[in-house]
C-alpha cells in the first residue's frame, strides 16, 4: 500500500478546435477488463464520431498502460492521452477522448495539443482523491488524559472516526501508516503510558469534498 491520487468521480471535458469537438470522459478502473469495458461503452455511445482514442493506467506500482489512436495519425491521439494521465500521478485510471470531425486539419502538431487539452479537460471536471494507506486504531484511556491525546490527534491532523464516552473513552481514529509509530510513541508520552492502543484493519482513506472517505 502505497499514497496515491485516485478518481474518485469521474467527469466529462469538452473542448473545440476548429469546428472539431473533443469529448473527454474519465473513470477509475481497478483491471484491463474493467477499462476496456468502459472504452468500449464510450465507443458504443459515441457510434457515430470518427475517432474514440482511449488510454488507461492499471495497478499503483509500475502499472500497466495501454493507449490507442483509433484512427488518428500515430502518436498524436493516444499517446497524448497517457502522457496526461503519467503526468497527472493518478492511478488505476482510462480516459477515452471522442472527436467529432469539423472539417479541417489540425495537423500533427494540432491534434497532440487538441487530444492533450481534452484529456486535461476531462480531469479538471472530474474529482480526484489522495488515497492514503492507513490503520485503524482503537484508543482507550480515561477522560483525565483526554484533552492531551485530543491535542496530538489534532497537532497531527488525525482522522477520528467516532468517540464512545462510558466509564472510560475510547476513540476509533485513522493513522498513516508511516507515522503510526511515532503517533503511538507520542500517545504513550503524553499520558504516561496509560493509554490503551489497538491495531485493527488497514485501509486506504482520504477526503473528497470535505467528506472523510475510506475504501
Amino acid at each position: 500500500m502505497r499514497k496515491h491520487r485516485a478518481v474518485f468521480q469521474g467527469g466529462r471535458g469538452e473542448i473545440v478546435e476548429k469546428k472539431s469537438r473533443f469529448i473527454a470522459h474519465v473513470q477509475a478502473v481497478e483491471t484491463v477488463e474493467e477499462a476496456q469495458e468502459f472504452i468500449e461503452a464510450v465507443k458504443k455511445k459515441y457510434w457515430d464520431a470518427r475517432h474514440n482514442c482511449s488510454a488507461f493506467s492499471v495497478g499503483e506500482q509500475n502499472p500497466l498502460t495501454r493507449c490507442s489512436d483509433d484512427g488518428e495519425p500515430g502518436g498524436t491521439a493516444g499517446k497524448p492521452i497517457l502522457e496526461v494521465i503519467q503526468g497527472s500521478g493518478i492511478c488505476n485510471i482510462a480516459i477515452v477522448v471522442t472527436r467529432y470531425f469539423g472539417g479541417t486539419l489540425l495537423g500533427t502538431g494540432g491534434l497532440v495539443r487538441a487530444y492533450t487539452e481534452a484529456a486535461k479537460a476531462g480531469l479538471e471536471e472530474s474529482v480526484i482523491i489522495e488515497k492514503i494507506p492507513g490503520i485503524r486504531m482503537t484508543l482507550a484511556a480515561e477522560y483525565t488524559d483526554l484533552g492531551k491525546i485530543q491535542y496530538i490527534l489534532a497537532q497531527n491532523q488525525i482522522i477520528v472516526e467516532k468517540t464512545d464516552y462510558t466509564d472510560t473513552v475510547e476513540m476509533q481514529a485513522l493513522f498513516p501508516e508511516e507515522e503510526k509509530e511515532y503517533l503511538m510513541k507520542e500517545l504513550t508520552e503524553g499520558t504516561g503510558g496509560r493509554i490503551k492502543m489497538t491495531e485493527g484493519e488497514k485501509v486506504y482513506y482520504g477526503t473528497a469534498e470535505g467528506e472523510v472517505i475510506v475504501f
